[in-house]
């Protein structure tokens, strides 16, 4: 059994590729069958390649025994020379949504871990039944075909690469594998909660093939739309270090009616800082009456406003709804508005603050500097600047190349201030396993091709 999935899951991992010579890898271990198989098999794919792995295991605090598993799992990766982390979650656990707010944490510990750490790439182990299951979940939400698309294979983040490359494996065959080394592992209890919706789900008794089989079609129609719908924003869109975007009317209303939507849909999530785009009945009437050429003067949609300006739409990030005020204690980098990250230097006084300049910010400014009328911003965008403030009023506008006169000299600076969005306008596409029916055993990544939108 190990020989045959040691190369199984070489072949496997070599398809997500590509890794550094001698790769050092993350891989997030409960302690479960599952990810302990896959932190054994990448330990001996990576080992056979001069690199090493570092097992992270985030210890939610949600059960009285999970420190001791933490450690018990540390025991056993310790046995096999495998390094081992424990990531804790500390604060207080929401009564609702508890599930989703785990995941939150969980990935935010792994990630902030491999970006300390140096590392590329962190591998998770959802496998086939995982697969299976998120998209039945997805489609009783009537999520639409991205969301059946399940999940991707491979996820660029800004600090670290995730890789899934299990996603066509089945549970059983893994907890087969760690059977065939004599490797213990945990049984989580919650793994058999009915009131979680998706152990739930596992009652329907869903074919697991069948679903997965849906996914891999959905998956390669994603890829293809992913990959038509950044090409058309790379020729169609402006992006501004303000954080605003621009994008080319004559293109949107030239582009079909479903590429046009996916690229202000991109647009709208690039810069009002959602995690998920927006859809309906607004992103489908708007783009009727941009093609139609009888858009009205503005929209608000997903945190931003719309306006049609001569030959472009701008997307500016909705004044209202920005994140609250930062108060700043120490020098050193802010993410503000979940779009900025603000770096600072310098002696911090009292009361300072990063928040939107502001309507009445931005005309004190303009009075105040006659000069700053000559920039090419829209006082839209002007308005949503991340700008350093303290009790005396605004201090400094970056992205104005503004700073109080008579401030005070070593009193905290802004460095730089970049746009750094939580989705990027244009990604290297969905990247999806393709089952080869019946079998749960070969599978080859997919790409989209060069087929028109």
């Amino acid at each position: 059994m190990a020989p045959f999935f040691d190369r199984d899951f070489a072949a496997r991992l070599d398809r997500l590729g590509p890794f550094e010579t001698a790769p050092h890898l993350a891989v997030g271990v409960s302690g479960g069958a599952d990810s302990l198989a896959l932190a054994l098999l990448a330990d001996r794919w990576v080992r056979a390649r001069g690199g090493r792995i570092t097992a992270l295991t985030v210890d939610h605090a949600l059960r009285a025994a999970s420190e001791e598993e933490a450690a018990r799992v540390g025991q056993w990766l310790a046995a096999r020379g495998i390094a081992h982390r424990v990531l804790s979650w500390s604060g207080p656990k929401p009564a609702a949504g508890l599930q989703a707010a785990a995941r939150a944490a969980r990935r935010a510990l792994l990630t902030e871990s491999c970006r300390q750490l140096g590392i590329l790439h962190l591998l998770l182990a959802h496998h086939a039944d995982d697969q299976a299951e998120t998209v039945m979940m997805r489609i009783v939400a009537d999520s639409g075909p991205d969301g059946m698309a399940g999940m991707a294979a491979v996820v660029e983040d800004d600090d670290v690469r995730i890789a899934r490359p299990l996603l066509d494996v089945r549970h059983d065959q893994l907890v087969a594998y760690l059977r065939s080394l004599g490797q213990e592992w945990i049984e989580d209890p919650s793994n058999r909660d009915a009131r979680f919706t998706r152990i739930a789900l596992r009652g329907l008794g869903a074919e697991p093939g069948q679903a997965l089989g849906s996914a891999a079609r959905w998956a390669r129609e994603r890829s293809d739309r992913e990959g038509w719908t950044s090409g058309f924003l790379a020729q169609a869109a402006s992006v501004y270090p303000e954080g605003w975007i621009a994008l080319d009317l004559a293109m949107l209303r030239a582009a079909p009616e479903s590429l046009a939507g996916r690229a202000v849909a991109r647009a709208v999530t690039t810069v009002g800082g959602r995690a998920y785009p927006p859809r309906g009945d607004s992103l489908l009437r708007l783009i009727g009456e941009l093609r139609a050429g009888s858009a009205a003067a503005g929209y608000t949609l997903g945190g931003c406003l719309l306006r049609v300006r001569k030959d472009r739409l701008h997307v500016i990030r909705e004044p209202a709804a920005i994140a609250p005020h930062i108060a700043i204690d120490a020098p050193g980098c802010y993410l503000w508005d979940a779009r900025f990250a603000v770096t600072m230097r310098g002696r911090v006084h009292t009361g300072m603050r990063l928040a939107a300049l502001g309507e009445a910010g931005w005309v004190r400014l303009l009075a105040a500097d006659k000069s700053l009328k000559n920039l090419a911003i829209p006082a839209a965008v002007g308005v949503t600047l991340p700008t350093l403030s303290d009790l005396d009023g605004v201090l400094e506008v970056h992205h104005l190349s503004y700073r109080r006169k008579g401030a005070d000299p070593d009193s905290v600076r802004v460095v730089s201030a970049v746009f750094r969005p939580r989705q990027r306008l244009c990604e290297a596409g969905f990247a999806a396993f393709e089952l080869s029916p019946p079998s749960w055993g070969d599978t080859r990544l997919t790409a989209a091709d060069d087929s028109p939108p």
